[in-house]
């Protein structure tokens, strides 16, 4: 992952709305939910909720795939995977001990 894709996703994830929206669908993997029930969950209207869906498609974090007449939106992992890998290796700069304690917390995820 390039510096300016890093940034691009974690600027999709600086808002309460996107963030909440991306943690929910992740606790959904892999069926993901229907965009319904993302704008229900959000309490936001329609049109306001699709401006920050839209904002999580651009970065790579949601997933639109249409299920007969429902568009099911779901977490782009692989997009959550590059950005974790690329904090970590620059972080930990090739010490492996110094991710340990990260990982430690990673591992129930497993």
């Amino acid at each position: 992952m390039e510096t300016d894709t890093a940034l691009a996703v974690l600027a999709a994830l600086s808002h309460p709305t996107r963030l909440d929206a991306f943690r929910l669908l992740v606790r959904h993997e892999p069926d993901g939910l229907s965009t319904g029930a993302l704008v229900e969950a959000s309490g936001l209207s329609q049109s306001t909720f699709s401006t920050h869906l839209a904002v999580l498609a651009k970065a790579g974090l949601v997933v639109s795939e249409k299920r007969g007449r429902q568009q099911i939106q779901r977490a782009g992992i692989d997009s959550l995977r590059a950005l974790m890998t690329f904090l970590a290796k620059d972080c930990c700069q090739g010490r492996a001990e110094l991710c340990e304690p990260l990982l430690a917390e990673l591992t129930p995820c497993c």
